[in-house]
């Protein structure tokens, strides 16, 4: 065979493979669109990212205070502001707190005999124990208003100081436990027109007490139990959960309390 007869042989040899890889590829293609291509591997979906952190604790709206009419004296007597009240009622309340460690003691003592009580709160004090004065609201109790500072003289302050205390200590208040205080007791007792304007103005009663075991002066657990079991139906009961050591309060309490209740008296909130 000559060289030439070679090489045209070689030629439609490799022209022949040529083919047939053409035509194999082509039937690959075959019915696929156009345009495909090899598919990719699926991804994982996207979840967004879960905020897991606590949701902060809304500050309660306290309802605006409704003017009620000024009065010219305090309430000294429970049928004086409750009328219908049973004749064996008595109120039993507690000043000049929350007090960190006072308060929860006279509240322990409070539920361990079912009693409940008027707390007559300071707006300093809130300001630094919130949490005490919304477990007094949680628990049942009346709230009053004890002004700002705790001012004995505030029957000699003008109308304008007058105002800014009761006021400081119903916004205090009512911001720090969502319940606007219905009843204002001025500190010592001490009262004036002033005071009592506007005590009016923020829709408070002002109230007084029949019973005072001066526990403040810290007497002895003895008197203020004497003190205090000499209550009979429609009194108000005065005692402290703060201002000082009110060991000796908690002591005669958990005495006096069941033995009024043992004389048929019955403890209710202002």
């Amino acid at each position: 065979m000559e060289f030439r007869d070679v090489m045209t042989r070689r030629r439609m040899i490799a022209l022949g493979a040529a083919s047939a890889a053409l035509l194999l590829a082509g039937d690959r293609v075959k019915g696929a669109p156009a345009g495909a291509r090899h598919p990719l591997a699926r991804g994982r979906a996207v979840i967004p990212p879960v905020d897991t952190s606590p949701s902060p604790t809304p500050t309660p709206t306290p309802p605006s205070p409704t003017p009620v009419p000024r009065r010219k004296q305090a309430v000294y007597r429970i049928h004086d502001i409750l009328p219908d009240a049973p004749p064996n009622a008595i109120a039993l309340t507690i000043d000049d707190g929350p007090h960190p460690e006072w308060t929860p003691k006279m509240l322990d003592v409070l539920a361990e005999h079912d009693v409940k009580a008027t707390f007559s709160l300071i707006g300093i004090q809130v300001k630094q124990y919130p949490k005490l004065a919304q477990r007094i609201v949680a628990e049942g109790h009346q709230l009053c208003n004890h002004t700002m500072n705790h001012p004995l003289w505030i029957a000699e302050m003008s109308s304008h100081k007058v105002d800014k205390e009761i006021t400081e200590a119903h916004e205090r208040i009512a911001h720090a436990t969502g319940v606007a205080p219905r009843f204002f007791r001025s500190p010592g007792g001490a009262w004036s027109k002033a005071v009592f304007a506007s005590a009016a103005r923020h829709g408070m009663v002002p109230i007084d007490w029949d019973i005072d075991p001066r526990d403040w002066a810290r007497p002895g657990t003895a008197h203020i139990r004497r003190s205090m079991l000499a209550a009979k139906g429609g009194d108000i009961l005065l005692c402290h959960d703060g201002g000082g050591d009110r060991s000796e309060t908690i002591k005669a309490l958990r005495k006096v309390l069941p033995k009024l209740q043992a004389r048929g008296l019955s403890f209710i909130q202002l």
